[in-house]
C-alpha cells in the first residue's frame, strides 16, 4: 500500500502523488478542462466555466429552495441562481484586484495556470465571461425545465 502513495516532487509540499490523482485518465481529464486547457482566452474560459456554473445552479434552487411548493418554483430558481453568479462574478473581480501570487498557484495545482490568468486584465476578462455565460447557463436550464412536457412530448414521438 506504501508504494501506491509516495511525494510528489518535494515531501516538504505535502503534495502526495496517488493511483487517483496521478493516472493517466484524470491528469487527462483534469487538462482539458477550461482552466488548463491551452489556447483559449480568459473570456473563453470564463464563459465556459460561468456555463457550467449556471446550469448546475439552478436546479438545487428551484428543486430544494424555500419557494418549491409555492406557484413559482422555477422562476425562483432562476433568479435565485442568477444573484449567485453575480455574486460569484463580484467575487472573481475582488480577486482579480487582490493580486495573484503565482508562486502559490504553480505549487499547489497539477498544471501550470495560463500566463494570461496572471494579470489584472485576464482576471477581468475571465470575470466578464464566467457573468454572460453563467446567466445563459441559468436561463438555459430555467428554459429545459420550463418546457420539459414539450420536449418529452417531441423524443417520445407523442406517446406517453
Amino acid at each position: 500500500m506504501t508504494d501506491l502513495i509516495k511525494p510528489a516532487g518535494d515531501p516538504q509540499i505535502g503534495n502526495l502523488e496517488t493511483p487517483i490523482n496521478s493516472s493517466g485518465f484524470s491528469k487527462a481529464f483534469i487538462g482539458n478542462l477550461p482552466a488548463y486547457r491551452v489556447g483559449l482566452s480568459p473570456q473563453r474560459r470564463g464563459l465556459e466555466i460561468g456555463m457550467a456554473h449556471g446550469y448546475l445552479l439552478y436546479g438545487p434552487f428551484a428543486l430544494l429552495g424555500p419557494l418549491r411548493d409555492s406557484d413559482i418554483p422555477g422562476l425562483a430558481g432562476l433568479l435565485s441562481a442568477a444573484a449567485l453568479v453575480v455574486i460569484l462574478t463580484a467575487c472573481l473581480s475582488i480577486y482579480s484586484g487582490a493580486g495573484v501570487n503565482t508562486a502559490v498557484t504553480k505549487t499547489t495545482t497539477p498544471f501550470t495556470p495560463p500566463a494570461s490568468l496572471e494579470t489584472d486584465e485576464g482576471w477581468s476578462e475571465f470575470a466578464g465571461g464566467f457573468l454572460i455565460g453563467g446567466i445563459g447557463g441559468v436561463t438555459f436550464a430555467y428554459l429545459l425545465a420550463a418546457n420539459m412536457p414539450m420536449l418529452t412530448t417531441l423524443v417520445s414521438g407523442g406517446h406517453s
